[in-house]
């Protein structure tokens, strides 16, 4: 027998206040029955990753056609500096290395 295949469901137009507090309080129960993991991965708060995201949405902001950029800088994941220097040439940027000062 075949599987059936999910269907997904969309909303188009604005849902009533009274929709809004019904879909609120179903989004309350999951998050108390269903917790998220505190080990999750957060995104980069400090660095070159923390930077990039800020410049991306910055200029996501300006702009429409949204620039491809490599996805590993969203959670400060390493990423291979030809990657970096890609993103950086990307959002009109020179890539400088300086010596760090204590």
């Amino acid at each position: 027998m075949a599987k059936k295949k999910p269907t997904r469901v969309f909303r188009t137009g604005r849902v009533s206040a009274a929709e809004a507090d019904r879909l609120n309080e179903i989004r309350r129960k999951v998050m108390d029955e269903f917790p998220p993991d505190p080990n999750r991965a957060r995104p980069a708060q400090t660095g070159i990753a923390a930077q990039i995201r800020h410049l991306v949405r910055r200029r996501q902001a300006r702009q429409h056609p949204q620039p491809r950029h490599h996805p590993r800088h969203r959670y400060g994941r390493d990423a291979k500096l030809s990657n970096i220097e890609a993103v950086a040439a990307a959002l009109g940027l020179r890539l400088e290395l300086t010596r760090a000062t204590v």
